[in-house]
């Protein structure tokens, strides 16, 4: 098996409260969609899949989670400022920011935001992670 993930599927409550959030308040990408899921493109390769919890829950053979669940998106900025920025952005859209922006002991700045459906999302700068050319983290 390859280092590689290609799909992040997230059980939603809402389909379109999730689409609505995603699409029309972040502005992200559709790639295809069906009343049961939506598919975002949400990098090189990477598909943002919010499917509807009861069919997902029935098919990965899995029980409903708490109320939070136990997860956490990470989106990855060049600055401080760009934290700030999307941070705002995604309160604009409709996000319970959860953790206001802040410098972290290990040097870096994060704020934290939910979804509709409460999936925790970092936004983060960290001045010393990078991305090569080949796209592998470079330390």
């Amino acid at each position: 098996m390859q280092p590689r993930v290609d799909f992040i599927s997230l059980g939603v409550r809402s389909v379109a409260a999730s689409r609505s959030f995603y699409v029309e308040g972040l502005g992200w990408p559709v790639h295809r969609e069906f009343p049961e899921v939506v598919f975002i493109q949400a990098n090189h390769g990477l598909i943002l899949s919010l499917w509807d919890a009861g069919q997902m829950q029935s098919e990965a053979g899995v029980e409903a989670p708490g109320p939070v669940p136990c997860i956490t998106l990470s989106h990855n900025v060049g600055s401080a400022a760009e934290v700030d920025k999307v941070m705002a952005e995604a309160e604009a859209a409709g996000a319970a920011v959860v953790s206001p922006p802040k410098t972290q002991p290990w040097g870096g700045y994060t704020g934290y935001f939910a979804d509709p459906d409460g999936f925790r999302w970092e936004i983060a700068f960290n001045p010393t992670w990078a991305v090569d050319d080949d796209g592998r983290v470079t330390v």
